[in-house]
């Protein structure tokens, strides 16, 4: 028996699905309603892990007849879709389910596991370019622009992004720090947050007790917060931030958590290095020079 996660006629957004199916259906063309028969029938948990080409293919249609239906029903496209669908999936006692799904879907053949990861990297960045609200973007930027420091933070895999920010800020001569404390020594980074400064939380699928510590900190001295994340978390500490970016996670772990927000990140870094070419310029060069010295 289906239960509330995986069953087809649980799942909320596949019966959003089927509702904006039956709204649209007399407007569909043979081939349209080819495509929302197969999108009925299938299960969330398979749905994930296909492809706008795979479901082309299993409607005897095309990966484009596939992306227009699904804008016609309202969507940005496939990986909207997934992305609503797998807000169930997000338990922690559904991730080794997840894991096998995931395994399973590949195949285990190279070829098929290349053109799966590309697939879907290309799915998300496409999602977040059709989401990306361009004037929280300028407020972000213009917030890093002022900031006397930049501190970035991220947990788990996404300290890898925050860190990166921080490099990239600092090549381009801006001061930029990231804070790679938790727990106890956290509060040490925190004192030396000051009300110039702005602070980056990159928080894509959860938000963990040290992220909120941080934003409160924030806020208590009156930093600037940009929040990269999840709609559903970004909609939530709206009242609690600067600005909130929408960065989409992924919804079946093949490509890499932090692929979304590295792009993101590497955009809000461009854009301030671009806003003073001099400032730029003369940092690359410094730079450059101390590698000389260090015989690089």
């Amino acid at each position: 028996m289906a239960d509330e996660v995986t069953g087809v006629t649980r799942n909320p957004a596949l019966a959003e699905l089927r509702a904006r199916i039956r709204d649209h259906w007399d407007d569909f063309t043979p081939a349209s309603r080819a495509v929302c028969r197969s999108l009925s029938e299938i299960s969330p948990e398979r749905l994930l892990y296909l492809s706008a080409a795979e479901l082309g293919q299993a409607s005897k249609t095309s990966n484009a007849t596939v992306v227009r239906t699904l804008q016609s029903l309202g969507y940005a496209g496939l990986a909207e879709l997934k992305d609503r669908v797998a807000s169930p999936f997000q338990h922690p006692s559904r991730r080794e389910e997840r894991l096998r799904s995931r395994i399973e879907s590949t195949g285990g053949d190279p070829k098929h596991v290349w053109d799966r990861v590309i697939t879907e990297a290309i799915e998300r960045i496409e999602f977040l370019n059709q989401h990306m609200e361009m004037d929280a973007y300028q407020e972000a930027v213009r917030l890093m622009l002022d900031a006397r420091e930049i501190a970035t933070y991220g947990f788990g895999a996404n300290y890898v992004a925050a860190e990166h920010l921080t490099l990239k800020l600092r090549r381009f001569g801006r001061r930029s720090r990231c804070i790679q404390t938790a727990g106890f020594r956290l509060a040490d980074d925190l004192l030396a947050i000051g009300s110039d400064d702005v602070v980056i939380v990159i928080a894509p699928g959860r938000l963990v007790i040290d992220a909120e510590i941080v934003i409160d900190r924030a806020r208590a001295v009156g930093a600037g917060i940009i929040l990269l994340s999840e709609q559903v978390i970004a909609e939530r500490l709206a009242d609690d931030v600067t600005v909130a970016i929408h960065v989409p996670n992924t919804v079946t772990g093949i490509t890499a958590e932090v692929l979304t927000t590295i792009v993101t990140t590497d955009a809000l870094a461009q854009a301030v290095a671009a806003a003073d070419t001099e400032r730029t310029m003369e940092s690359a060069h410094t730079l450059e020079s101390l590698r000389q010295q260090l015989g690089f």
